[in-house]
């Protein structure tokens, strides 16, 4: 509505941050939920968490309740760089009238939400490692122990240089795209369906927080395979060269989830998936609604 791209950039960074402070307890869970059991055939292995709410228990047993704000500040960074440039890049294809086109608005968002995810890569590398770390009882996937967010983006610039800061980014690209096409796809006529039954008052909230969360369903069954494998790529070991010593990169991850742990090893994690992508979707355009009337 008459907001500069460059005002969207820094509105939609606002936007993001703030809705990550209240949604990252469920980043944390399903981090933690994903990398369980990695390249273990089902009912092998031993499991500290065991559904979203049990998983919070174990959290904050093994950590305190500060456990589930892990990696907060990384999450930060990361929601501050890939929500700025995507709503810029989104903003920017509106003045330029491609979204008046079919598909175009789902179009420019997957664009808008791919250039977003490369941006924030390097932010999202370093939350992945520091929501995985914790107690050697309860710990899954690779533990890089890295003692705060400087020294982690220290660590990886000295030991794989630039590069080494883009180490999983061919999952985090289509993880972002996939989503954010398919919510922009899905949230407005989720949200209109939901006032066609007079569940909720037109305009309202309300209305807006069942459509996003009726909407998530789509999001979450369409993105929580690219979630996972996401999470997979940037938490895995790696060689001294950079290279990955479980996956050599996104299609090679995928096909080892499947054999190894089966089609459903795609989707762990999705109720932590899906309890996020409803408010957190919400609260994002809650936040930059408000503060673009301001």
């Amino acid at each position: 509505g008459g907001v500069p791209p460059a005002i969207d950039l820094v509105l939609g960074a606002t936007a993001g941050c703030l809705a990550c402070v209240l949604t990252n307890p469920l980043e944390v869970v399903k981090t933690r939920l994903q990398l369980q059991g990695e390249l273990q055939p089902p009912g092998t292995y031993p499991r500290p968490y065991r559904g979203v709410l049990r998983a919070v228990g174990a959290v904050c047993r093994a950590d305190g309740l500060r456990g589930l704000q892990k990696g907060l500040a990384a999450g930060l960074l990361y929601q501050g760089l890939m929500n700025g440039v995507r709503f810029y890049c989104y903003s920017c294809a509106e003045d330029a009238g491609w979204t008046r086109y079919p598909g175009g608005t789902v179009a420019a968002g997957a664009v808008a939400g791919a250039v977003g995810a490369f941006v924030g890569s390097p932010a999202y590398l370093v939350k992945t490692h520091l929501q995985a770390q914790t107690l050697s009882a309860v710990a899954v996937g690779h533990q890089h122990n890295h003692e705060n967010i400087a020294r982690a983006f220290e660590s990886i610039y000295k030991q794989h240089g630039v590069a080494g800061l883009w180490r999983g980014v061919t999952g985090a690209v289509p993880r972002v795209a996939v989503g954010s096409a398919a919510q922009l796809a899905t949230f407005a006529s989720a949200k209109d369906w939901v006032c066609e039954r007079q569940w909720f008052g037109e305009g309202s909230w309300a209305a807006v927080l069942a459509g996003g969360m009726v909407s998530g369903v789509a999001v979450a069954v369409t993105m929580t395979p690219f979630d996972v494998v996401s999470t997979r790529l940037y938490n895995q070991p790696v060689d001294a060269d950079g290279t990955g010593k479980l996956y050599r990169g996104f299609l090679d991850c995928i096909l080892q989830i499947s054999s190894k742990e089966g089609l459903l090893g795609l989707y762990k994690g999705i109720g932590a998936v899906y309890l996020r992508l409803g408010p957190h979707t919400v609260l994002s355009l809650f936040f930059w609604d408000e503060l673009r009337k301001m």
